[in-house]
């Protein structure tokens, strides 16, 4: 019997996702203390989280999709 093959959960629509390509699990502390999780290698920020859009952005580890 074949194992399911686990799929990424999807986005809110309008989310913006970004990869982290050094860890799969960990957690990102925003400028205004808020945390955002790294799951899958993935972390989603809402389209107008401009606070954590810019950090996401900015993160050497965090390539956006």
């Amino acid at each position: 019997m074949a194992t399911p093959k686990k799929t990424e959960p999807e986005p809110p629509a309008g989310a913006r996702v970004f990869r982290d390509t050094v860890f799969t699990s960990r957690t990102l502390i925003l400028p205004d203390g808020r945390s955002l999780p790294v799951t899958q290698s993935r972390v989603i920020a809402g389209a107008d989280d401009t606070i954590a859009l810019e950090f996401l952005k900015d993160h050497p580890d965090l390539q956006q999709e």
